[in-house]
């Protein structure tokens, strides 16, 4: 075949075969468009059975071999669509991190009264990646929506907060209950959580009988935890997360009713042996504090391990960062209506421009603040004198964290 506009000087034939037209066709036809912008002319034949391409020829300004061009040419635009190796390619390289089962390992080692913790905390961090994936498929499964209590088919109780359960409160505060009681080899006694109204003996979580003594009531350690804050935020595909804290048992504490003893979570926050928190957001993050620091850990999605990112956390000594539902300015009290005003009108803090930002989940806007500096608050209301948040399950190993990491927590002055 043979085109007017092509002189025979500069004519060039490439001749595939059934193999090369099919992987090379379409990078082909984008080096020929490319090459029309240098007053190219290109023509391409396939037989009607598609056996092979008859001709392509090529003509330019510049007198050059042709063949060279095109094959460099197809094999860029080739690699180019072909499927990169994740684990070769330079930007996808894995980094270097300790893993969070060998940093409890060297931590508990170091502290001998935490030492029998190390597995009751990484039944935990299990527990996080669970709860990842059931936030991450609550629509597409239907996990979404108010608890329906399978005995009679009608909506499941209202908690102890006065809220209607959802369905993902109820599958997650399952999947801590168990964490902290089946893994714990006996380490943690009873359990508290923000979704029963009273503290269960783990004797009793798994299915024991709490009448008489038993080796689940013999452990040293209670846990108390919140195990999903935020979770109306899952609607709108927002940040959620998990709360937790240790407290060691008092001395001669003995097991009461049910195998609980309601003085072993009746104390003090500075009493808390160890907290954290997980985050789920763009990134799954767990942060915890063993009394020695802070350390934050990122859910490597590919290894499905929490991988050490976040090494000796410091609150930044100055933040410009403020975190308040300003929805309910009007009904916050005079001094902290001042607090706020004086934020907006004095512009920076430190030298640095100020900025309100506030999600609505407790752990996601902490995060936010122990990671950029600033300050976080739920400040009492008219309807809610006391505030909202409560002190047992989020505010006390929140204050653990925040203290650990250079800042400070504290409820609101007496008097």
């Amino acid at each position: 075949f043979h085109h007017p506009a092509v002189s025979s000087t500069s004519r060039t034939y490439v001749r595939c075969n059934v193999q090369i037209l099919q992987h090379n066709l379409e990078s082909l036809r984008i080096f020929a468009r490319r090459m029309m912008g240098f007053h190219s002319t290109v023509i391409t034949f396939l037989s009607t059975a598609m056996f092979c391409s008859q001709t392509v020829a090529f003509q330019s300004n510049v007198a050059t071999p042709m063949m060279s061009k095109v094959t460099q040419t197809s094999e860029l635009y080739s690699s180019m669509d072909a499927p990169r190796n994740a684990a070769s390619s330079p930007e996808m390289k894995k980094k270097d991190l300790r893993t969070f089962q060998r940093f409890l390992e060297v931590e508990c080692w170091k502290n001998g009264d935490i030492r029998d913790l190390d597995r009751t905390l990484l039944a935990v961090a299990d527990a996080c990646k669970q709860i990842n994936r059931i936030v991450q498929r609550a629509q597409t499964d239907d996990l979404y929506g108010a608890a329906i209590d399978p005995l009679t088919g009608e909506l499941a109780e209202e908690n102890v907060q006065g809220e209607v359960q959802q369905q993902l409160d109820v599958l997650c505060n399952t999947i801590m209950l168990r964490a902290f009681c089946g893994a714990s080899n006996n380490v943690v006694c009873a359990v508290a959580s923000e979704e029963e109204p009273l503290p269960r003996s783990c004797a009793d979580v798994m299915g024991y009988d709490t009448t008489e003594f038993n080796i689940m009531q013999s452990g040293e350690f209670v846990a108390v935890f919140d195990p999903i804050d935020g979770s109306k935020n899952i609607d709108s595909s927002l940040p959620v997360g998990t709360v937790f804290g240790i407290y060691r048992a008092p001395d001669g504490a003995s097991a009461g009713k049910n195998g609980v003893n309601l003085d072993s979570f009746l104390q003090r926050g500075t009493k808390m042996v160890a907290a954290g928190y997980c985050l789920y957001s763009a990134t799954t993050v767990l942060v915890l504090t063993l009394g020695s620091g802070v350390h934050g850990f990122t859910l490597d999605p590919d290894k499905q391990k929490f991988l050490q990112t976040h090494p000796n956390i410091r609150i930044p000594d100055v933040g410009s960062l403020y975190s308040f539902n300003e929805a309910n300015y009007r009904e916050f009290s005079e001094p902290v209506q001042q607090f706020l005003t004086s934020m907006k009108q004095s512009g920076t803090v430190g030298g640095k421009k100020v900025s309100s930002r506030y999600v609505g989940a407790l752990v996601a806007d902490v995060h936010n603040v122990l990671i950029n500096g600033g300050i976080y608050g739920y400040p009492a209301t008219r309807d809610n004198v006391n505030g909202k948040l409560r002190l047992l399950y989020e505010s006390a190993p929140m204050a653990m964290i925040m203290e650990q990491a250079g800042g400070g927590g504290r409820t609101r002055p007496r008097g």
